[in-house]
């Protein structure tokens, strides 16, 4: 996975969250350290996926709460206000709960159908997308069946960015794959 995120840093990622669940905490740690040296270089956001003891291991890394997670204001207290602090969130309300929170900024999804996310039911779609974005203060991220054309048109419906996982790890060319969404994002 590091050689492949490696890769997709070349190529610009302002952000990359570590969502590894079955490692034991010695190798999580350990790999968060590899992470942020790469990411640092890029000057890339490094997020940690529920583990709070994990990132406040390193200086910078943020948190990134599941739906399920701990209760955002309880995150945000443990992690203070100087780090970011992301939810995922599946529908309007529970956006607006994040944010109310502490919540930094929010990952919405699934947008679009995936295989990743059919467990949270059916796709929102660009108007939920569309809807929540103007509903909250903070910016919103889509996630779910992102492609480069998808991100186009996340970003019209007023999302801040995308969040992919097989948009870019299941490419055949990373390189090629994180360009053309990040161009997709940034209008270039």
């Amino acid at each position: 996975m590091v050689p492949v995120l490696a890769q997709a840093l070349k190529a610009g990622s302002p952000a990359i969250q570590i969502r590894e669940r079955d490692l034991c905490a010695t190798d999580l740690f350990a790999l968060v350290g590899e992470i942020t040296h790469l990411a640092a270089a890029g000057g890339s956001q490094v997020l940690m996926n529920d583990r709070i003891d994990v990132a406040l291991s390193f200086d910078g890394v943020g948190v990134h709460l599941r739906s399920d997670s701990l209760p955002v204001a309880v995150a945000r207290r443990l992690i203070g206000s100087n780090r970011l602090l992301g939810v995922s969130v599946h529908s309007l309300s529970e956006a607006m709960d994040a944010e109310q929170g502490g919540a930094d900024y929010l990952v919405l999804g699934p947008i679009y159908a995936t295989p990743s996310k059919q467990i949270y039911g059916e796709p929102l779609g660009l108007a939920t997308l569309e809807q929540t974005v103007r509903a909250v203060r903070v910016p919103v991220v889509g996630i779910g069946g992102v492609t480069a054309g998808r991100a186009r048109n996340m970003r019209a419906a007023g999302a801040f960015g995308v969040a992919v996982i097989t948009a870019v790890l299941g490419a055949d060319d990373v390189d090629a794959a994180t360009r053309a969404l990040f161009d997709a994002v940034t209008g270039s």
